[in-house]
């Protein structure tokens, strides 16, 4: 018989869901509901060639599942009629301890709960989102699966900051890293293309979503990666800041008299491209600097500058950690669709034994390719991530074993 696992990401306003097959990789559903609590909610799920939606107030997340699962029996998908064997829920921040897939119980809650400081946008709402299916689905396995958990073993000296070690002890400070489900999944689907083992590559892997981090690994483990504590470090991202002076947030703090939540909330939310440009979607962004106002093509043409010098940043300091390059894989939104990201990111770039071949670059295709030339000393690939995927896989891995 067929076995499912409902994959649920549940942010502070929203709740992304996906039916999965684990064993085939199929995706039998996948919806979400947004502006969870506001006036105009609004909820969607296509499962196969049906597609329902509703336009409606949903005031919390108890709610927002509920009407997931209606739209699940409009559809005609049933849960109960496919197989349902686990819910695996996508949880930020699994702190020092938590980074295998772990089956939910309320020990398990508390501990998340005690966590919530050093992830306060992402790991409440999650926690609330288990707490919610837990009681939706009160009979079948709920499995936590952290985005830290596949840099939990990064070497010393990429992982540790330069602080009081003492400080850093008491209160768990240290780099932690994100999107690890992705990264982990990315260059295992790299050394599939190629038709190597994992362990005979050094790799780059690039996930550019609107949240973006890098990562360097070595024989199928990571060496580097630029998020740390929280998924505010490193690249330029979206709306957040990445790399930035502490000295900054002291200065706003002191001098502009800023609040601690005010400086985070523009960092997180008010920085990185919409920060610079006014805008985060790369579409709209390209549009401006190709037909805006004068202001405006000036905003957004340093708004992309400032992204891509930083992405260019990484990659070499990557290619000193790795010493040698194999491959170098963009994935997520941004890196799976722009060609123009890609080939600024890499001009240039020869000397190191970068090219890309533009014709291959600038195919629209959506499956996993390459886009450098034969016999080029570092393969460049595009992979298309699939984190729901790999959690459901996780998911079903633990209840087997």
């Amino acid at each position: 018989m067929t076995r499912t696992v409902l994959v649920l990401n549940s942010g502070s306003s929203s709740v992304k869901l996906q039916l999965v097959e684990p064993d085939s990789g199929a995706s039998l559903a996948e919806g979400i509901v947004e502006r969870i609590g506001e006036d105009s909610s609004s909820a969607g799920l296509t499962a196969g060639q049906t597609t329902v939606s509703r336009d409606q107030r949903v005031a919390d997340h108890d709610e927002a599942l509920r009407v997931a699962f209606e739209l699940f029996e409009e559809a005609g998908a049933r849960l109960e009629d496919l197989g349902l064997v686990a819910v695996g829920h996508r949880v930020v921040h699994g702190g020092p301890d938590l980074y295998r897939p772990t089956v939910v119980d309320d020990a398990l809650i508390e501990r998340l709960e005690e966590l919530a400081p050093l992830a306060p946008l992402h790991n409440p709402p999650a926690i609330l989102g288990i707490e919610v299916a837990r009681k939706a689905l009160p009979d079948i396995p709920h499995v936590a699966v952290f985005d830290t958990a596949f840099f939990h073993d990064l070497p010393p000296a990429a992982a540790t900051y330069a602080i009081d070690h003492e400080i850093a002890a008491r209160w768990n400070i240290r780099r932690y890293g994100f999107h690890g489900t992705s990264h982990q999944y990315v260059s295992e689907q790299a050394a599939a293309f190629l038709a190597v083992p994992p362990e005979s590559l050094s790799q780059i892997v690039l996930h550019l979503g609107n949240g973006a981090s890098a990562s360097a690994i070595v024989g199928g483990r990571p060496v580097e990666t630029s998020m740390g504590l929280t998924p505010m470090e490193g690249l330029v991202m979206g709306t957040r800041s990445g790399d930035i002076d502490p000295g900054v947030i002291t200065y706003l703090w002191r001098t502009a008299g800023m609040s601690v939540e005010d400086i985070e909330s523009m960092l997180n939310r008010r920085s990185g491209v919409r920060g610079l440009g006014g805008e985060v979607d790369f579409r709209v962004l390209r549009r401006q600097i190709e037909s805006g106002s004068e202001s405006g093509r000036a905003a957004a043409q340093l708004a992309y500058d400032v992204y891509i010098h930083r992405l260019r940043k990484y990659i070499g300091a990557y290619f000193a950690v790795l010493g040698t390059v194999d491959v170098i894989t963009f994935t997520a939104g941004v890196g799976e669709n722009d060609a123009a990201v890609r080939r600024d990111a890499l001009s240039g770039l020869a000397a190191f034994g970068i090219e890309l071949d533009e014709h291959l670059n600038e195919s629209p295709a959506r499956a996993a390719r390459r886009i450098s030339p034969d016999g080029s000393p570092t393969t460049v690939l595009v992979i298309p991530t699939n984190e729901e995927l790999a959690i459901a896989r996780a998911c079903a891995q633990v209840l087997g074993s």
